[in-house]
């Protein structure tokens, strides 16, 4: 048997989550929330409401107002100058090529997103960041 010529660093690169852990979605897109209209089977079942809510007279003396927007913050789509196929094109490009650097600055992008590109069976998808 022959004797190994490096010293193992299994126990190093395994630290990965706990069994405990809830999974990652594989997939993730930042979207932002827009309202749509119910489909055609549900929407004898469903009455819309109003946005802003009757505020009693006692609750309106102390001073509380009804607000009709959301406190919820906005969720935008990320605009990327590239696509993401040609972003994971644009990596394998020269170094000295301006599509290497426009690709380069669009990771930057997604990584700051806690994004990452993955290529699965030919197709580009966003992958959420550990």
């Amino acid at each position: 048997m022959s004797k190994k010529n490096y010293t193992p660093i299994d126990d190093l690169l395994g630290a990965g989550l706990p069994k405990e852990a809830e999974p990652i979605a594989t997939e993730f897109e930042i979207k932002e929330p827009v309202e749509h209209s119910p489909e055609e089977e549900v929407r004898p079942f469903v009455s819309p409401r109003a946005e802003t809510i009757e505020l009693p007279p006692d609750l309106k003396k102390l001073g509380l107002q009804a607000v009709s927007h959301s406190q919820f913050p906005s969720y935008k789509n990320i605009k990327l100058p590239l696509s993401d196929e040609k972003i994971v094109v644009g990596q394998k490009a020269p170094i000295t090529s301006s599509i290497r650097w426009l690709a380069t600055f669009a990771l930057y992008i997604l990584a700051q997103a806690h994004l990452g590109l993955k290529v699965v069976h030919g197709h580009v998808i966003r992958v959420l960041k550990r």
